[in-house]
Order: C-alpha cells, then structure tokens, then sequence
C-alpha cells in the first residue's frame, strides 16, 4: 500500500486496537490466475509477539483452497473514512477523501475442526455473550453445533503490517478544526467517527 510518510502509523498497540475494533475485514489471495477476496469477522491475538488474524469461510467458497501454506495471504481492515470538500478550506486547494486503512500481510494455514471450534467460541463469545441467554457455542443445540461441517476454518500468521491514517495531517489547524465540524455536521456516523478520529490525532501532534 502506497503511504505518504505524514500518514504512517507505526504504534504497534495503537495498530492492535484498531484490527480488533473494526475487525469485519477483507481476505484477499490468488487462485493462480486472478486476485479474489472475502469480507468476514475475523478474530484477532497475539502469540509470542506476533499477530494472528483467524476466521472462517463457507466450505463452498473455494478461496479457502488458497489459504494452506500461502506466504502472501493480504487482509484488508478499514476505519472511517470520507470525502472533504476543499470549501472547508482558507484557501482554494482540491478536494480530498480523508481513511484509516491496514493492510497486514502473512503466511496461512487451515485449521482442524477442533481448532475452528475453539475460533468459533472466541468470536461468538465477542459479540453474544453480554446478551442474556446468547447464541454462544454452548447455548447452541447439537443439531445447529452441526453447522460447523458447512465452513473451513484459518488462521493468518502476520509478518508485515502497513497502516495509513491520512487525517488531514498536512491542513493548517483552521482548516482541521472547520474540517471536523463540517463532519460534525453530517448526518453520516461514519462522518462523525471520522471527525473524531482527525481530533485524535490533532491533539497527539
């Protein structure tokens, strides 16, 4: 991913947190003749001071043939992100669509049933377990538990991580505080995750 050194992010816990709070990401591998990705949750850890990213896919979608042993698998995470007009600006400049964008690359493997099982537990332990009598894997009937045999687990050894935030670094404070409040503005909650981000990081610089 091309990055312009204003907007590199290198805090590792900072890059950590953010993987895990948007972490419905994009897969991508090749079949050996075209590039073909796929948008799922994906749980994230750490091991011994690397990143592992695992999920799950449908057994019949055929990308998770490309996964075992592949040096080169991409995932794809995305924050808020929007355009900004250049009238927000003092002066006439051009418009511009401000992001949070990770991309972690790694080597793939395949998880056993017992393995997926386990994944299975962490990521709806993440989202039902706050919920009174939650669609956790133990509160699943045998029968649905059985559903496991429809998809192929994975997990994703991280080896390198490209993480742009391009948040109006390079704009005067002017043109950043009318940036946010014209975000504020919105009706968008994407543009006002967005604005509060850009806030963020103004004040860490």
């Amino acid at each position: 991913m091309y990055i312009p050194k204003h907007y590199q992010k290198k805090d590792y816990q900072e890059i950590k947190k953010f993987l895990t709070t948007y972490n419905f990401a994009t897969i991508v591998t090749n079949d050996g003749t075209m590039p073909i990705a796929t948008h799922l949750p994906v749980n994230i850890e750490e091991t011994n001071d690397a990143l592992v990213i695992s999920g799950h896919f449908a057994k019949n979608n055929n990308q998770w043939k490309t996964i075992e042993n592949n040096d080169n698998v991409l995932i794809i995470f995305q924050g808020p992100h929007a355009y900004i007009s250049s009238t927000w600006y003092e002066t006439e400049d051009i418009p511009t669509w401000d992001y949070q964008s990770i991309h972690v690359y790694g080597k793939g493997r395949l998880l056993n049933e017992a393995q997926l099982e386990v994944d299975l537990k962490k990521l709806l332990d993440k989202y039902e377990s706050h919920h009174e009598d939650g669609a956790t894997w133990d509160n699943l009937s045998p029968q649905t538990q059985k559903q496991i045999k429809g998809i192929v687990g994975f997990k994703v050894k991280i080896n390198k991580i490209e993480a742009a935030y391009k948040l109006s670094q390079t704009r005067s404070e002017t043109d950043k505080e009318n940036i946010v409040i014209n975000l504020n503005h919105s009706d968008d909650h994407n543009d006002k995750n967005l604005a509060r981000e850009i806030e963020k990081e103004n004040k860490n610089k």
